[in-house]
């Protein structure tokens, strides 16, 4: 019989908050100690009891100035001005769509928010708001970036820019917010001949990188052409690589995808017969 080693329970030492900031993350259990001095503000994540900041979810400490939080490893999206998120359509309803991000709530855009077909620039009229359905209908995915957000914690996204819009072709993957990393553009065309979005909703986007793009598309134009098996091959084996470092908790990002892609070149495609 295997022998069982064990040990008794220890009190944790408070987390230091004197360092720099951007420094090393301390991480945190429900009920851990941040720190005896009552100095700092409590932030999200946080309780005050018996003059000690405790931590109330598990995650990572993070202090400005005299604010500590607590942000969590795994939680709900919680929408920031000028994130790259990725949705789904759920809902049609008078000037505007309802979108699924990932979130406690639902997402608003707003037809005045979106680009017209064409790039036309123009006062929304009631002939757009009555092909609200042309544009955008139920099922529909999107490419977005949050514009503001409400009091109650639900984002308003726009698709201003063209890079934004509907998603034609492509895999979506659904990973945790907190293995997504910031990074100064979201859009990534990688070397391998694909490219991904990597949102900061959690949903990962992999399509076919386009040989032209197209400028007078206003966002609403998909290529509905099939795609070639060498590009399906290759998406797929992003899909994998992807699902394959979140299952080891590592940081999404177009170097730690490309490395992990090349480590599975070596591997060759396995067709399954049903």
């Amino acid at each position: 019989m295997a022998a069982v080693s064990m040990r008794l329970p220890v009190p944790r030492k408070a987390v230091g908050l004197s360092g720099p900031r951007g420094g090393d993350k301390h991480l945190v259990a429900p009920g851990d100690t941040i720190t005896t001095d009552m100095g700092y503000m409590r932030g999200h994540g946080t309780y005050v009891e018996e003059e000690k900041l405790i931590a109330s979810v598990a995650g990572a400490v993070e202090r400005v100035n005299k604010l500590v939080c607590v942000r969590p490893l795994k939680s709900r999206y919680n929408g920031e001005v000028g994130d790259v998120v990725v949705g789904r359509i759920t809902e049609v309803q008078q000037k505007r769509w309802k979108v699924e991000t990932n979130s406690r709530l639902d997402s608003v855009l707003l037809l005045s928010s979106i680009n017209l077909p064409g790039g036309e620039l123009r006062r929304r009229s009631v002939e757009d708001e009555l092909a609200m359905r042309d544009y955008l209908q139920e099922g529909d995915l999107i490419s977005a970036e949050v514009q503001s957000v409400f009091s109650d914690g639900a984002a308003s996204l726009h698709t201003r820019s063209l890079k934004y819009g509907k998603l034609g072709q492509g895999v979506l993957v659904q990973v945790s917010p907190s293995l997504v990393k910031r990074q100064k553009t979201h859009f990534h065309d990688l070397t391998c001949g694909a490219s991904v979005i990597l949102s900061n909703n959690g949903f990962i986007w992999i399509y076919p990188t386009p040989g032209q793009k197209d400028e007078e598309s206003g966002g609403f134009t998909t290529d509905l052409e099939p795609v070639p098996l060498s590009d399906r091959e290759v998406i797929s084996r992003l899909r994998n690589c992807i699902v394959a470092l979140v299952t080891h908790m590592l940081m999404l990002f177009d170097t730690s995808i490309l490395y992990c892609y090349e480590a599975s070149l070596p591997h060759q495609v396995c067709q399954s017969v049903l």
